[in-house]
């Protein structure tokens, strides 16, 4: 069996222990961090999770604290998204782009106080782009990585748990609004936000010594809510159409290509590094683009490399880049990149499986069950 070689350079998290104690059976690497992905059975677990209530170790999500006087006009460079009307403890889903409008990252930014924001950021090194912006544009800020680690609390029993620990208050928190909410004598930020279309919160424990505590207090709140540790799940992100950058989506896709427009407003993002690209991609239009892929046959192996989509006409018109067995869909789902004029919901194209051609049918994302 492969097993993945942990040194010092990829780090452990405050919550690694109780992890490990739970039971994990399979990391990846994220951001230089040990990033949960497997208990063991991912069809159980993203079953468990659709029912129950799980505590997820995301410290990997690292945070880009930006503070001082000029955090606001930083973080608007860095993103199509227009940022003159965020309020404080609002969360943002972000596409940060470079000056060709690729995409760099898509991490949700905080906004807690009129100079400072915390970037919760994907699988990319957004810390060294934002201090080299910085530098460049002689910015009055502050960057760097604070001693933050997100813990996720993600089911439809979520708020039952996060109330039992952080009290009834945490109920009345707004999607993708948070509060400061008090630990064992500390204030942490409680976000209504994760990676899961559950529903759910992602704390942010801003003090390495309180991650196991929380952990412990968590798993002991919610022993009758049938809590248990988990991670991002690969069926259910699918199914949500969530993407993941490095896999579905990279610095040669723009937030078009990645049907994220609804996030970008180029014409009133002053500021931003990729903004006249941006404008010229919003005129003409993606040339491909994000979609879902229904593979039939049976179960599809790993998708470990892109699998090319070929047309009835024989010609390669996109990849696949993220695919799985779905126990409730009852067929394989997939994430594509597929070129203009073959992404119409409907449509059926050839996917190149690494065990054999296999017929597929485009649709929108998420996934929706068919009327019956």
């Amino acid at each position: 069996m492969t097993e993945l070689a942990i040194s010092r350079r990829i780090r452990a998290t405050p919550f690694t222990n109780r992890v490990e104690a739970a039971g994990v059976k399979g990391y990846t690497v994220y951001n230089h961090m040990l990033l949960p992905a497997s208990f063991g059975d991912i069809e159980a677990e993203c079953a468990h999770l659709k029912q129950h209530v799980q505590v997820w170790d995301v410290a990997a999500e690292r945070q880009v604290e930006i503070f001082g006087p000029d955090a606001e006009k930083m973080v608007q460079l860095m993103t199509p998204r227009d940022l003159s009307k965020a309020k404080i403890d609002q969360c943002f889903y972000l596409p940060l782009i470079d000056e060709r409008g690729g995409m760099l990252n898509d991490p949700v930014a905080t906004k807690l106080a009129p100079d400072r924001f915390w970037i919760s950021i994907a699988d990319s090194d957004v810390l060294y782009w934002a201090k080299g912006l910085a530098y460049g544009f002689r910015f009055e800020v502050e960057i760097f990585e604070p001693d933050v680690s997100p813990l996720a609390i993600q089911g439809p029993k979520s708020d039952e748990l996060a109330a039992r620990v952080f009290g009834d208050a945490v109920r009345d928190i707004r999607f993708f609004r948070g509060k400061w909410l008090t630990f064992e004598g500390t204030d942490m930020f409680v976000a209504r936000s994760g990676y899961s279309k559950q529903g759910g919160f992602e704390v942010y424990v801003n003090d390495t010594a309180l991650g196991e505590p929380l952990w412990d207090a968590l798993f002991a709140a919610g022993e009758d809510l049938n809590v248990r540790a988990g991670g991002p799940n690969l069926i259910e992100r699918i199914e949500g159409g969530l993407l993941s950058y490095g896999n579905d989506m990279t610095r040669q896709n723009t937030p078009y290509e990645c049907d994220l427009g609804r996030f970008c407003d180029p014409w009133h993002s002053i500021g931003c590094v990729g903004r006249d690209a941006m404008i010229r991609m919003e005129s003409d239009g993606p040339q491909r683009l994000i979609r879902g892929l229904r593979i039939h046959g049976e179960r599809v192996p790993a998708c470990r490399t892109a699998w090319a989509i070929i047309s009835d006409g024989g010609e390669q018109v996109g990849q696949v880049t993220s695919a799985v067995w779905s126990p409730e869909f009852d067929t394989n789902v997939a994430i594509a990149m597929i070129d203009r004029g073959y992404w119409e919901p409907g449509r059926t194209l050839w996917v190149e499986a690494p065990d054999h051609m296999r017929p597929a049918e485009v649709t929108t994302l998420p996934f929706e069950k068919p009327d019956v």
